[in-house]
């Protein structure tokens, strides 16, 4: 098994080793893939709204140091030809091999895939891959997908996957695996534009049963011919 954990809520200027250490410390270190979160400000990012880089240089060489590569969320659901090349310097400073992006958007998953040949593109969970046809098209793209957390508990429709090797799931799950309606994703793309857009959460809206963080059965999983994992970091109640 592989992993990729979260590097959100890092403290600033905890080093990003003793962070994996204190965060993730059942996961030995050359089992980590890669950490994945915010660098350097961008209009490009989804899922949490920015407020600051989560990893700094120093984290991004030491997780180099380590054979670790980094994820980058760029998940937006919104992005014009014009705002790609505003963020290509950010694309040029982080390409080489073992790195990664996590993307939403088909045009700029297409974009970077023609002009950062070392990045490994990955359809993000925001995007819904919940049925067979669906993962089947998204690889015609993207080198790997992450599945919503829900199909975790669907095992018949797991097993018949075929190409496993190239599906992350998740190893633990928060607020996302029991939302109504996910009006968070499209509410945060607009927020990381910078423009004034707020925040919105259907917590308020629809009735949800929190359950804080919970963990699968990854032997189970793994048994299934699943090697790829997403390990979220317990922030609270949600899990975020």
């Amino acid at each position: 098994m592989i992993y990729t954990i979260s590097g959100r809520s890092k403290p600033f200027g905890m080093p990003i080793t003793q962070f994996i250490k204190a965060g993730f410390p059942d996961i030995p270190i050359d089992k980590i893939d890669s950490v994945f979160g915010f660098v350097e400000r961008s209009t490009l990012y989804g899922g949490r709204e920015f407020g600051m880089p989560e990893l700094i240089d120093r984290d991004v060489g030491e997780l180099y140091s380590l054979n670790i590569g980094l994820r980058i969320p760029l998940t937006n659901h919104y992005v014009t030809a014009e705002e790609y090349q505003n963020n290509r310097p950010l694309l040029d400073k982080y390409h080489r091999q073992g790195n990664a992006i996590i993307t939403t958007n088909d045009d700029l998953a297409q974009w970077i895939k023609r002009d950062y040949p070392f990045y490994r593109i990955e359809a993000s969970v925001i995007k819904n891959i919940n049925s067979h046809d669906k993962i089947q098209k998204n690889l015609e793209l993207y080198d790997t997908v992450v599945l919503p957390m829900k199909i975790n508990n669907d095992l018949e429709f797991l097993n018949k996957i075929d190409n496993k090797s190239q599906v992350t799931l998740f190893a633990n799950a928060g607020c996302a695996l029991n939302c109504p309606s996910k009006i968070c994703y499209p509410s945060i793309s607009k927020a990381n534009k910078f423009t004034g857009e707020r925040f919105q959460c259907s917590q308020t809206m629809k009735f949800r049963n929190i359950l804080g963080m919970i963990d699968f059965d990854l032997d189970k999983l793994s048994a299934l011919g699943f090697s790829r994992f997403k390990v979220l970091r317990s922030r609270g109640v949600t899990g975020y």
